[in-house]
């Protein structure tokens, strides 16, 4: 099947590199020439594990190109697919006007049979948006489906090969059966195809998203009780986790959720059911929680010191907001360094994948070091902030001879607080009591 796919950003680029593994011929386009021209020299502009490995291979083998020529991407297209971004606007709803422009752009190149699909996030009622103006603008119907993504960034080339389950909003059998064939590959296993109304398609992926992000604020407002109560959240958790209406998935305490997607897509469900005169009481509190949550480590830190981090010297390990990504959207680490930066620590960072990204943002203003233990040299305190697999069993000698105190917060609980009190650390976790 040939196939565009419109954006190269996170969704766009698996989506494209995913299908053309898969025998299609794919072309995707951007308007940042920049990096187009990287992929075609191929360097992919994310971390991503596996993806510059598969973007290689399908170009080398012809079934994967890049262009910025909006008619060379449209054109032969039988699937075209909306990749672009939409950002939060400021009372927290979907800016869709990158969409509108790419809806106006594709619009003169599309053939009369081809499918638009919405790989984007997008609200409610915005197929049957791209719909009516793609019909103003032609004079005649246009096919539009609407096909969330359910990408765990990180692991995205697993989900996208061996999705838990597809999900499509159409309007007429014959679209559904065309996006079955091109995801058929995928779902050998027998992983559901689920054919559904582009509206409840819509919906899907923000519910899916909202209640992901529920079930996280709630393991850390509970944690954050237990430290007052004198309970163990780890015990909590296994308590309720084998409960098989519950389970085990999303229930890890931490320094809140950050990244591309929680973050907007709960205020914007948030917004559009402001809209329909609903009052959105979970969402609101989810959202708030997390807020709280991100400032958490910050005010174990700030009490710690009575208050005063004027000249404390903090390391930082950990900025993305997940592991195995160099994503550092809405980022917990960011908001624990604007908190420590202005209380007048210096503060020494690592990350196995995100310096960059964060060097971006403060140049000079941080430390950066090259290895985990670098980060230590002279620190009155260590926070670590995503559980990078780096940093789950370090050296713990090497920490106490490079540290100034032996004082570790931790807002991923990687750590067992006996063994770190019996190595004489001063451990602080979240929903545990303190050693």
């Amino acid at each position: 099947m040939r196939i565009g796919v419109v954006g190269t950003g996170y969704v766009g680029l698996v989506t494209g590199t995913c299908f053309a593994d898969s025998g299609n011929s794919v072309t995707c386009l951007d308007i940042d020439a920049e990096k187009i021209a990287r992929l075609e020299r191929g360097k992919v502009p994310i971390y991503e594990p596996g993806l510059e490995e598969l973007v290689t291979r399908n170009a080398q083998a012809g079934r994967l190109r890049f262009t910025t020529d909006i008619a060379t991407a449209i054109r032969d297209a039988d699937v075209i697919f909306l990749a672009v971004g939409t950002p939060p606007a400021s009372d927290g709803s979907a800016d869709l006007s990158a969409l509108w422009k790419v809806v106006d752009s594709i619009a003169l190149h599309l053939r009369p049979d081809a499918i638009v699909v919405t790989k984007s996030t997008v609200p409610v009622g915005t197929c049957a948006g791209i719909e009516a103006r793609l019909r103003e603008r032609l004079g005649r119907d246009c096919r539009v489906a609407s096909n969330p993504e359910f990408l765990k960034e990180g692991a995205a080339i697993e989900d996208f090969q061996k999705p838990d389950r597809v999900v499509v909003g159409v309007r007429t059998a014959n679209v559904g059966e065309t996006l079955r064939s091109l995801y058929a590959p995928f779902l050998r296993t027998e992983n559901p195809f689920l054919v559904m109304s582009p509206e409840s398609s819509e919906m899907t992926k923000y519910v899916a998203n909202a209640l992901l992000a529920t079930k996280i604020s709630f393991i850390n407002e509970v944690a954050n009780l237990c430290e007052r109560m004198e309970a163990d959240i780890d015990d909590v958790r296994r308590g309720i986790g084998h409960d098989s209406r519950i389970g085990f998935a999303f229930l890890f305490p931490g320094a809140g959720y950050g990244g591309s997607c929680f973050p907007k897509d709960v205020q914007a469900l948030a917004a559009m059911a402001r809209d329909k005169g609903v009052l959105p009481r979970v969402l609101t509190a989810v959202h708030e929680t997390n807020l709280a949550q991100k400032q958490v480590l910050g005010e174990k830190i700030s009490g710690w010191y009575g208050g005063d981090l004027a000249g404390k010297r903090i390391s930082i390990w950990g900025l993305a907001f997940k592991p195995r990504t160099d994503d550092i959207r809405d980022a917990p680490a960011i908001d624990l360094i604007e908190r420590l930066l202005d209380g007048g620590a210096s503060v020494r960072v690592h990350d196995p994948e995100a310096m960059d990204n964060v060097r971006a943002l403060y140049g000079d203003r941080l430390a950066y070091a090259a290895t985990p233990l670098d980060a230590l040299d002279g620190a009155d305190c260590l926070v670590i902030v995503t559980e990078w697999g780096d940093y789950r069993r370090p050296d713990f000698d090497e920490m106490a001879l490079r540290m100034r105190a032996k004082l570790i917060f931790d807002g991923r609980n990687l750590y067992a607080p006996q063994e770190m009190q019996s190595r004489g650390f001063s451990y602080h976790a979240i929903g545990k009591q303190p050693v």
